[in-house]
């Protein structure tokens, strides 16, 4: 399945969902490392940090994607999933120089690692009623990371001259959904 995300400054997934699944070398294998982590009985955030792990171990490389689906869309970045099943889906986001998320935050833990180029995320937290900038990583390809709900306020970007490509393990089935819980509105005080 691959979703365009229509807007690089404000995104809603379009579904362009092919019955087609291209060879993926290298997923059968990871998608076996990954089951065997992500069906522990642990916490959500202990879960995502043994999934980067797994990332950090095999290494998967932009192979996964075609040389079509590696291009992305000048028209937002593209997710493209690559396995679901009821613990965890695997995608890989395509992201085009400039291409941005709106800020979000998410259902459950989420693993992710940069294949391709470099990406920079902002962090956020609520104080009061307002969103506040907390941070900012600047991750290079090789990059790897796990993150769980409720501190996972953020927005990533791709503020390199290249394509960048990234892959998210996601805690959950995501066949029919998205693991955003909420997108949330920067208001800007004067």
């Amino acid at each position: 399945m691959t979703e365009q995300m229509t807007a690089p400054a404000d995104t809603s997934p379009a579904d362009t969902t092919s019955t087609d699944s291209p060879p993926r070398p290298g997923l059968a294998e990871l998608v076996a490392r990954i089951r065997s982590r992500a069906r522990r009985q642990a916490d959500p955030r202990t879960i995502a940090e043994q999934v980067a792990e797994v990332l950090a171990e095999t290494e998967p490389d932009v192979d996964l994607l075609t040389v079509a689906e590696r291009a992305g869309s000048p028209d937002g970045y593209t997710r493209h999933t690559l396995h679901t099943e009821a613990a965890f889906s695997v995608s890989a986001v395509v992201w085009r120089p400039g291409q941005v998320t709106e800020i979000h935050d998410h259902l459950v833990w989420c693993s992710f690692m940069v294949l391709q180029g470099a990406e920079t995320e902002t962090l956020y937290d609520i104080d009061g009623d307002r969103l506040v900038e907390i941070g900012e990583r600047h991750r290079a390809a090789g990059s790897v990371s796990g993150v769980a709900p409720p501190d996972d306020i953020h927005r990533v970007r791709n503020t390199g001259e290249t394509v960048a490509i990234t892959l998210h393990v996601y805690g959950a089935d995501l066949s029919n959904g998205t693991s955003v819980r909420r997108t949330y509105e920067q208001r800007h005080d004067r």
